[in-house]
């Protein structure tokens, strides 16, 4: 009998580009709504006032407000980057979702209540409220250095997405697709972002489900899953240990964790305006909590779809095979690999993926708006802009912010696997922004001087540690110990490489690596957050600290007002006049 030659992984990896008329009428499809939804909100329901626009009225509805939480966290990092972690290292990621829950508790009582109260649009008011304007500056410029080296990635990686099934190159697709981004962010204002997230949010969470779905049925059912990924050891428990070098203990997934994720939700302009768009604090409260259990869900959706790739691939590592070209094309893969027959439902999966970076990019691309006028320019400017050059600046802001972003992808890959890089430049600035604030809600003492001494102290050392950590991973001088995978199934030919890159089992780290850079990366929020309100206090000691009587409780978080010396009566009703009044 003659043998059968074998594809190549090249004619493989084309053959499953199906992406077919269908799917690109679904993808536009899903586009074209987005674009909608801002052409009514921009032309359709009246001019918008820079209350509008920015805050929706203050009156918006609790659960989309949820949804657009959801959606703006939940990026393609969260959809690609999760399963990735899952399939090369193993669920221990998962139990992050600890860190989450701590988030919730502690955001909910310590930190929204205290930003509820003052009505701000900017978070970053706040900080003129309890320090001064130059401290509040400060805060506006590290949420623009994050923003702007975010939201690249976060464009980047549905782009990937895109590029896997159809084979469009990532510069072709990022700007064609942004534009769209721009224009409804652009015309519509805070309330078209808001409802298109929430589209969004069901596309992600509808095509998730069925990707996980259609590939469980197709592998035999979810015992099958299991068993593969327990038997290559990615099921197993939390890891008890002290050591912070330990990528993802529990400890580390908990607290350090749990800090990563109360910065970004607690004291992030991205987040707190969406929750500044309820009337109460105790609807913003329930919005926290469907958040809290939205991105949970989202995160055990995305950690199975990790096992399922595995579990389909685990005699044929595509990774080793080259039949995917990157890391974060693993879910991509899985879904032309079984849902290519199915039309439209490959295009659904690809608009889930840029549904969830399109609404991340346009609440950042709003957020900055507020910052740019409240911060920037109200705080240097005295001249009051009229109506038409307050939506003038404002939409110019979203544009040229939005442009900038889309040109630094051709930075982002170059960089790798997007789930830890992402959020390991993150702590940068991460933890000089958690530090102002909370020293500013937990440290009555600290003073102006000690809040802007802190956070540069913070930037400079965080930086130090982050990019010399990202320095020795590029060099090869830390490698983190992956999990077993094998090529012996495959039924296609590729190009063998050394055995050291199908089974990579090598040591976590080496001794001589110095010993921050060593660190898990999950632990650089609360690392800087330490770091910042240490020096911040020590700095206010020897600079006149504040006398916590001379401070409105209002400007304290709930947890230490009780423990404040009583002012009396007069002062009290002048700084609740003053801050009532404050017109920023």
């Amino acid at each position: 009998m003659m043998d059968v030659p074998r594809a190549s992984v090249e004619y493989l990896g084309m053959a499953m580009r199906r992406f077919g008329p269908a799917d690109y009428v679904v993808f536009v499809s899903m586009l074209l709504v987005c674009a909608m939804i801002g052409v009514y909100y921009g032309f359709c329901t009246g001019k918008l006032s820079e209350a509008d626009y920015l805050m929706g009225g203050r009156n918006m509805q609790t659960f989309p407000v949820a949804m657009s939480l959801i959606a703006s966290f939940i990026s393609g990092i969260t959809l690609l980057g999760t399963p990735t972690e899952v399939y090369v290292y193993g669920i221990q990621y998962v139990y992050i979702v600890g860190g989450v829950l701590a988030m919730g508790i502690t955001m909910g009582s310590a930190y929204l209540p205290v930003f509820h109260d003052l009505q701000l649009t900017s978070t970053y008011e706040y900080l003129e409220k309890r320090f001064n304007k130059h401290v509040r500056l400060f805060g506006s410029f590290l949420f623009s250095l994050a923003l702007v080296t975010w939201l690249p990635i976060v464009i980047y990686v549905p782009a990937l997405a895109f590029n896997q099934v159809t084979g469009v190159n990532v510069h072709i697709i990022t700007p064609a697709v942004c534009i769209v981004c721009i224009f409804y962010t652009c015309v519509g204002g805070l309330k078209a972002v808001v409802w298109t997230d929430v589209v969004q949010t069901l596309i992600m969470f509808g095509a998730m489900v069925f990707v996980i779905i259609k590939g469980t049925i197709d592998v035999g059912g979810l015992r099958v899953v299991w068993e593969r990924n327990y038997e290559s050891g990615r099921i197993e428990a939390p890891i008890l240990s002290l050591d912070p070098t330990i990528r993802h203990s529990l400890l580390t997934l908990m607290c350090g964790g749990g800090f990563f994720w109360l910065q970004t939700n607690a004291v992030n302009q991205n987040m707190i305006q969406r929750y500044l768009t309820l009337p109460t604090v105790h609807a913003a409260r329930i919005a926290l909590w469907l958040f809290v259990m939205g991105a949970s869900s989202f995160i055990f959706l995305c950690s199975y779809s990790g096992m399922l790739v595995f579990a389909t691939y685990y005699k044929c590592d595509p990774l080793t095979t080259k039949l995917a070209v990157a890391k974060d094309q693993l879910l991509p893969l899985l879904v032309m690999d079984t849902l290519k027959d199915l039309p439209g439902v490959p295009g659904l999966f690809v608009a889930g993926v840029f549904s969830a970076a399109l609404s991340s990019m346009s609440t950042g691309l709003n957020s900055m708006a507020a910052v740019v006028l409240e911060d920037f320019y109200k705080t240097w400017f005295s001249h009051k802009l009229s109506p038409r050059q307050t939506d003038i600046l404002m939409k110019t802001v979203v544009v040229v912010v939005g442009t900038v972003c889309v040109g630094l992808v051709f930075v982002v890959e170059k960089l790798g696997a997007v789930l830890q890089m992402s959020m390991s430049l993150s702590g940068i600035t991460h933890g000089a922004s958690l530090g102002i604030f909370s020293m500013g809600l937990f440290l009555p003492w600290v003073n102006s001087k000690g809040a802007l001494a802190g956070g540069v102290a913070c930037l400079g050392f965080m930086s130090w540690v982050c990019l010399g950590t990202q320095a020795a991973i590029a060099a090869g001088d830390i490698n983190f110990q992956t999990k077993p995978v094998s090529v012996e199934g495959c039924t296609y030919d590729f190009v063998t490489p050394a055995p050291a890159v199908i089974n990579s089992t090598m040591e976590p780290h080496k001794d001589e690596v110095f010993a921050l850079y060593r660190m898990s990366y999950l632990w650089y929020t609360l690392l800087g957050t330490m770091v910042s309100m240490s020096v911040a206090l020590i700095a206010s000691v020897f600079t006149n600290p504040t006398d916590p009587a001379s401070l409105d409780p209002r400007l304290l978080s709930p947890v230490i007002r009780r423990f404040l010396p009583k002012k009396n009566v007069k002062q009290q009703d002048v700084d609740m006049a003053l801050l009532s009044g404050y017109k920023p």
